[in-house]
């Protein structure tokens, strides 16, 4: 059995934390290895990059990250300033995953597939704490590997596994059958996806911030094109969650979206479906 002394950290996902994470153990000098599945570092970021986050940039940074790259030059933006997804990928988390401490340890294009502990099937225990981990992956191009870790730090994230549609934790019925006609997240409405949405009734399900900056943004679409019809169900029968803390809350940005939300509905632009409980999704007529 492999000594896990000598062994990388294996990091999932190339991310803000996966790549903070990273340069914690580079900072350190320890081995690691960062797997993304993405082509380029922050995939999952760029889906949303047209986003503006309410945390500032002094909240979204690291520590460790700003000091090895301020080593080379590197200018901190403003710390006040609300970036978007975008901003962050661009002025941040490239440079940082560029840095010779990190880039020759992303493995891009990389999937995991399995992880297990060396040698020890399913049903073994004995040692099975200080074994390795095994980290098997495939590449874009289909080819497998594996690579042995001392450690695991998953930062893989959620955006891939949003919540079901159905009431009951589980998808809706069909909602597979009709993935295309769902998005999850913050779709772009505004920009790369207006076609889908400009003059179409659209259904906003939650009461989550993604679900508010999604309504915020159908709004806005409404305003240039009127003929969009827009539908907020929510499973409660308050608001409160989306209205945020008001005054009370510590950052502003937030605060604002919930004050902007409840305009939006106060001036009628939405209709609300209070104690909405999915069961099935269907096709319109």
């Amino acid at each position: 059995m492999t000594h896990t002394s000598i062994l990388p950290v294996a990091i999932l996902g190339a991310g803000p934390v996966g790549l903070a994470a990273a340069a914690h153990l580079a900072e350190r000098g320890q081995a690691f290895v960062v797997f993304e599945r993405g082509a380029q570092v922050a995939q999952n970021v760029r889906e949303w990059a047209h986003v503006r986050m309410f945390s500032p940039w002094q909240y979204v940074v690291d520590g460790a990250a700003v000091r090895l790259l301020e080593a080379t030059g590197w200018q901190h933006p403003p710390a006040d300033a609300l970036p978007t997804g975008g901003e962050l990928v661009r002025e941040y988390l490239e440079p940082l995953a560029a840095l010779p401490a990190l880039a020759p340890h992303l493995r891009l294009g990389t999937t995991i597939t399995h992880v297990a502990r060396q040698h020890a099937d399913k049903m073994k225990d004995a040692q099975r704490d200080s074994a390795p981990f095994v980290v098997r992956y495939t590449t874009a191009d289909g080819r497998e590997g594996q690579v042995l870790a001392r450690a695991i730090i998953d930062s893989t994230g959620t955006w891939h596994t949003p919540n079901p549609l159905g009431a009951d934790g589980l998808p809706a019925l069909d909602e597979a059958r009709f993935a295309d006609r769902i998005a999850y997240g913050i779709p772009d409405v505004r920009g790369a996806q207006r076609a889908d949405y400009a003059g179409r009734r659209v259904m906003v399900v939650g009461s989550g911030h993604s679900a508010v900056n999604a309504v915020l943004d159908l709004a806005a679409l409404k305003a240039d094109a009127p003929e969009t019809q827009i539908i907020w169900a929510v499973r409660g029968m308050s608001l409160a969650r989306a209205y945020g803390g008001g005054e009370n809350d510590e950052l502003s940005a937030r605060a604002s979206l919930g004050t902007r939300v409840r305009g939006v509905v106060e001036s009628g632009a939405v209709a609300l479906v209070w104690s909405a409980r999915m069961s099935a999704a269907m096709s319109a007529p």
